[in-house]
């Protein structure tokens, strides 16, 4: 399942609340916290290229102690995405 921020920029406002709870400097530093998610991935949900799911959402939300309520947020299936591409190829 994946988070959807709906209002803009909401997903790169959270994590730069999660950055600043934890007193952390960069993206770059969220591997000593024990996450194995890769830099580059980071960087992608960073600038919202892609979504965040929502274990990961969850689990920063409790390492900084971040109420999820505060932001309005709405959750995709985990099929979001490959309706499209599967009706958009059928002839």
């Amino acid at each position: 399942m994946r988070i959807k921020f709906l209002e803009k920029n909401g997903q790169k406002k959270f994590l730069k609340e999660v950055l600043i709870k934890i007193n952390c400097s960069s993206i770059h530093n969220f591997e000593q916290f024990g996450f194995d998610v890769p830099y580059s991935t980071m960087k992608n949900y960073f600038s919202e290229a892609r979504l965040l799911p929502r274990d990961f959402f969850d689990k920063l939300c409790y390492l900084a102690k971040v109420d999820s309520s505060n932001f309005k947020i709405e959750f995709l299936n985990e099929n979001w995405g490959m309706v499209k591409g599967g009706k958009k190829s059928r002839r």
